[in-house]
């Protein structure tokens, strides 16, 4: 040390905060020794969460709840709401176009309803419809739901080859079904 330093003072500690400090102290030895005990408990108890007096995500929901949560947070809104619409079919074609047609598959990318008629001629009642059926059903789901109804005719069985078949023909017309 150079001369005419003089070494820093340490302040002198009282005895209240001696004791501030040690009670300090004992208070998180208290704590840690009450969560190890905690662990150890609920160790032996089988481990995990326990559920309490508040509602928390752990809580049983009504089934209505449980699967609108599943459909919101699997992203399946849109293919659900045309689901709903499909069982609705004949409510929206009307009886008569809905005893002809079936409602397929819906594709959620290119927002396109698949419908299959059991004759050609109930197909075409059903292309020239199409503009307004999608109309219905967007007014119903949300504009832009569904772009496109792709309109499906009969199919008529495997077609046959054998000696009796005519030669140039396609197979059955749409006279099956």
């Amino acid at each position: 040390m150079s001369e005419g330093a003089e070494p820093p003072k340490v302040p002198e500690v009282s005895g209240i905060d001696l004791a501030r400090v040690a009670l300090r102290a004992a208070k998180e030895q208290a704590r840690a020794r009450g969560e190890a005990a905690q662990q150890r408990r609920q160790a032996g108890r089988g481990g995990g969460l326990r559920s309490g007096a508040r509602a928390d995500g752990r809580d049983p929901l009504p089934l209505g709840a449980a699967i609108s949560r599943l459909v919101s947070e699997s992203g399946w809104e849109t293919p659900t709401a045309v689901a709903g619409v499909l069982g609705r079919w004949p409510q929206i074609v009307g009886e008569e176009l809905a005893n002809h047609t079936v409602p397929g598959p819906y594709d959620k990318e290119d927002r396109v309803l698949v419908v299959r008629c059991d004759s050609t001629s109930w197909a075409t009642q059903l292309r020239l419809l199409a503009p307004q059926l999608v109309a219905r059903i967007n007014a119903d789901l949300g504009h832009g739901t569904v772009r496109l109804i792709k309109v499906y005719g009969p199919s008529g069985p495997p077609q046959r080859y054998g000696r009796l078949r005519a030669p140039g023909s396609t197979g059955p017309g749409d006279t099956y079904g």
